[in-house]
C-alpha cells in the first residue's frame, strides 16, 4: 500500500492491488471483473423478469382466470418491462462493452476505471431500489411507460411503487451516462496504433453509437421523472391538466427518450451479429462502410420518430404525416442491415455453432419484428392495433427476437475469452431450439389476438371473445422458452466445473484483436499495445487472399507475440472502495426519498444518510493518493 500522504485519515489509504476474494470483487476496477459482475447481475433480473412474464401467462392461459389478483397483474406486467428493458437487456449489452470494447481497439483498461466501477455499482444498487416494492407495499403498476394520470395514487394500487419507479430510473440514468461517456472517451482516444475509425470493428462501432445514444438521451427522461417525483413526493402538478399541467407533456418526454431507448437495445445485437455471421461463414463482412452508415443513420434517425406511438393522442394530420415518413425511412437502414448479414453468408463455408444459430435466429425473428412495426408508421392501422396485443407481439419479435437471441449468440462467442471454458455445444443447440421454438409460439399468436381486439394490460377476458386458445398456445410457448433458459442455467453451472483449458485463445479462428491475447484475458489485456493495418486485422496475421478473392492460410500461423506468459511489468490502476461507497450512497438516498411521504422522519434521515455516503465517497474518490509502486 502506497504511504499516506499526510492530507487524509488512514482509513482513507487505497487497498492493496493483491485484495482478493469478495473484496476484492467489491474494491476493483479492471473493466473485465466489471464486465463479468454486470453480466451476471444482469441474468439475475432476466430471471426474474422471466418470472415475472410466466405468471403474467399463466394470468392469461385461460378465460376468467384469477391466479393473482388485477392489482398484483398490474404491477407484474409493469415490473417484467421495466426489469427486461432496465435491468437486463441494457445491461447485458454494457456487460459487452466493458468486456469486448477495450481489447478490440487494442487498450489496457477503459479511460476511467473507477467511473466504470461507479457505474456498476449504481446499477445494482438502483435494481434493488427499482424492485423495492414489492416489499413496501407494492411495486410501480401504471405500465413501463407511466402515462400520466395513471401515475396518480388514486388510479393505482396504494402503495409507493410509483415513487420507486422515478426515482428508481432517476439512479440507473446516472450509471448510465457514466458508462456512456466511459466508452465514448475511451473508443476515440485509446484505439491501437492504426485502428482508424474505419477499422474498427463492427460491435465497437455500436457501442460507440449506443453510447452516444445513452448520453443524449438519459437526460430527456431525467426531466421527466423529476417532474413526476416532485408531483408525487411534493405535489406539483406538471401532468395535472386541471391545475395547469399537461398530461401530454409526460408523453411527449418519455417518448423522446423511449425511441432511441430502442436503438440503444438493439443496435448492441446488431454488432454482435456482425461479428459472429462473418467468423462462421468463413468470410469477411460484406459491406462493412455501408453496415457502419447505417448504424450512424438509425443512431441520428431514432430522435425523428417518437410520435408514432402518439398516433392516437389527436396531434393533426401534418404531425402525424411527418411522423409516419421518418417511420417509413428509419426502416430503410435497418433493411440494408439485413441484405449485409445475408450477403455475409452467402456463398460462405458456414459453420453452424451455437453462436451462429442464435445470429441466424436474431435475422430471422428481427425481420418478422421489423415487418410487423412497418404496419405501425401508417397512422389509419396504428388506429387499430394501438394498445393491443399486436404492439406486445412487434415488441417481443424485436426486444426477445432481436436483443436476446443477439446476446445470446454473444455469450457463446465471447465465453470462452473470459474463462477458458467452452460452453457445451449440444446443451447450446437445445437451449437454442427451444427458445426459437417457445419465442414463436409465444409471440406469433399476439398478431392474431391483437388483429381480433385483446387489448394490452388486459387482466381476464371472457371465453365468448373466443382468444382463449391463441392465449392457450403463447403461455405453452413462455414455458418453452422458461425450459430453453433453465437448460442455459444448466449448461453454465456444468461448464464452471470443466477445467481450463489452454488452447482457447482462438477457439472459432476470430478476426478481431481480443483473439490474438490468452484465454482467460491477462490483468494487462496486452503485453504489448498492437499495430493494426487492416480491417480483420487478426485474420490478417493468419489469411492471405489468393487470385480468385478466397482466404488461404499463412503456413506460419498467427503472431504469438502475445501469446507468452512470461513477466511483464505494466502499470494498472488500483483497487478502490470509493466507487462502492458513491454508488449505494446515491441509491440509499433515492430510497429515503421513496418512502418520505409514507414515512417522514425514517425517509428523510435515510435520504440524509445517503447523500452524506454519496458525498463521503466522492471526497475520498477525489483525494485517494495514487500507488506509482503498483505494477502487474
Amino acid at each position: 500500500m502506497a504511504a499516506n500522504s499526510g492530507s487524509l485519515p488512514r482509513f482513507l489509504e487505497r487497498p492493496t492491488s493483491y485484495t482478493t476474494g469478495v473484496w476484492g470483487w467489491i474494491t476493483t476496477v479492471d473493466h473485465k471483473k466489471i464486465g463479468i459482475m454486470y453480466g451476471f447481475t444482469a441474468i439475475f433480473f432476466f430471471l426474474l423478469g422471466g418470472l415475472e412474464a410466466v405468471v403474467i401467462r399463466s394470468q392469461l392461459a385461460f378465460a376468467g382466470n384469477e391466479i393473482v389478483s388485477p392489482d398484483i397483474y398490474n404491477q407484474l406486467f409493469t415490473m417484467h418491462a421495466l426489469t427486461m428493458i432496465f435491468l437486463a437487456i441494457m445491461p447485458l449489452a454494457v456487460t459487452f462493452f466493458n468486456l469486448i470494447v477495450p481489447l478490440q481497439i487494442g487498450a489496457r483498461d477503459v479511460a476511467f476505471p473507477r467511473l466504470n466501477a461507479l457505474s456498476y455499482w449504481i446499477y445494482l444498487s438502483g435494481g434493488l431500489l427499482l424492485n423495492a416494492g414489492w416489499i413496501l407495499g407494492g411495486a410501480a403498476d401504471s405500465g413501463w411507460f407511466a402515462y400520466a394520470p395513471l401515475t396518480l395514487d388514486q388510479y393505482g394500487s396504494g402503495g409507493r411503487g410509483m415513487d420507486f419507479y422515478s426515482l428508481g430510473l432517476l439512479v440507473l440514468g446516472v450509471s448510465s451516462v457514466a458508462g456512456g461517456l466511459n466508452f465514448l472517451v475511451t473508443i476515440i482516444n485509446m484505439r491501437a496504433p492504426g485502428m482508424t475509425l474505419m477499422r474498427m470493428p463492427v460491435f465497437t462501432w455500436m457501442a460507440f453509437i449506443t453510447s452516444i445514444l445513452l448520453v443524449t438521451a438519459m437526460p430527456v427522461i431525467t426531466i421527466a421523472l423529476i417532474e413526476l417525483a416532485l408531483d408525487r413526493i411534493l405535489g406539483t402538478q406538471f401532468f395535472a391538466p386541471g391545475a395547469g399541467g399537461d398530461p401530454l407533456l409526460w408523453q411527449h418526454l418519455f417518448w423522446v427518450f423511449g425511441h432511441p431507448e430502442v436503438y440503444i437495445l438493439i443496435l448492441p445485437a446488431m454488432g454482435i451479429v456482425s461479428e459472429v455471421l462473418p467468423t462462421f461463414s468463413k468470410k469477411p463482412l460484406f459491406g462493412y462502410p455501408f453496415i457502419i452508415f447505417s448504424g450512424i443513420f438509425i443512431g441520428f434517425m431514432g430522435w425523428a420518430v417518437w410520435s408514432h406511438h402518439m398516433f392516437t393522442v389527436g396531434m393533426g394530420p401534418v404531425a402525424n404525416a411527418t411522423f409516419a415518413i421518418t417511420t417509413m425511412l428509419i426502416a430503410v437502414p435497418t433493411g440494408v442491415k439485413i441484405f449485409n448479414w445475408i450477403g455475409t453468408m452467402w456463398g460462405g463455408s458456414i459453420d453452424f455453432k451455437t453462436p451462429m444459430l442464435f445470429s441466424i435466429g436474431f435475422v430471422f425473428l428481427f425481420i418478422i419484428g421489423g415487418l410487423s412495426g412497418v404496419s405501425h408508421a401508417a397512422p389509419p392501422s396504428d388506429y387499430q392495433q394501438q394498445d393491443t396485443y399486436y404492439i406486445v407481439a412487434h415488441l417481443h419479435y424485436v426486444l426477445f427476437g432481436g436483443a436476446i437471441f443477439g446476446i445470446f449468440s454473444g455469450i457463446y462467442y465471447w465465453w470462452p475469452k473470459f474463462s477458458g471454458k467452452l460452453l457445451n455445444e449440444n446443451l447450446g443447440v437445445i437451449h437454442f431450439a427451444l427458445l426459437f421454438i417457445g419465442m414463436n409460439m409465444s409471440f406469433g399468436p399476439m398478431h392474431w389476438l391483437g388483429m381480433d381486439g385483446m387489448p394490452r394490460r388486459i387482466y381476464t377476458y371472457g371465453a365468448e371473445y373466443g382468444w382463449e386458445f391463441w392465449n392457450t398456445v403463447s403461455t405453452i410457448g413462455s414455458y418453452i422458452i422458461a425450459l430453453g433458459t433453465i437448460v442455459f442455467i444448466v449448461n453454465v453451472f456444468y461448464t464452471m466445473r470443466q477445467e481450463r483449458r489452454t488452447d482457447l485463445a482462438d477457439p472459432w479462428d476470430g478476426r478481431t484483436l481480443e483473439w490474438s491475447i490468452p484465454s482467460p484475458v491477462p490483468e494487462y489485456n496486452f503485453k504489448e499495445i498492437p499495430i493494426v493495418n487492416g480491417l480483420d486485422s487478426f485474420w490478417d496475421t493468419k489469411y492471405s487472399t489468393d487470385e480468385q478473392g478466397y482466404m488461404t492460410p499463412i503456413p506460419q500461423g498467427a503472431s504469438d507475440d502475445n501469446q507468452e506468459d512470461e513477466e511483464v511489468d505494466i502499470h494498472m490502476p488500483g483497487l478502490s472502495y470509493f466507487p462502492f461507497i458513491t454508488g449505494i450512497g446515491l441509491s440509499v438516498s433515492g430510497f429515503g426519498f421513496a418512502i418520505y411521504s409514507q414515512f417522514n422522519v425514517v425517509g428523510l434521515t435515510v435520504a440524509i444518510v445517503g447523500i452524506l455516503a454519496t458525498f463521503f465517497g466522492a471526497y475520498g474518490w477525489c483525494f485517494e493518493p495514487a500507488d506509482p509502486e503498483d505494477h502487474h
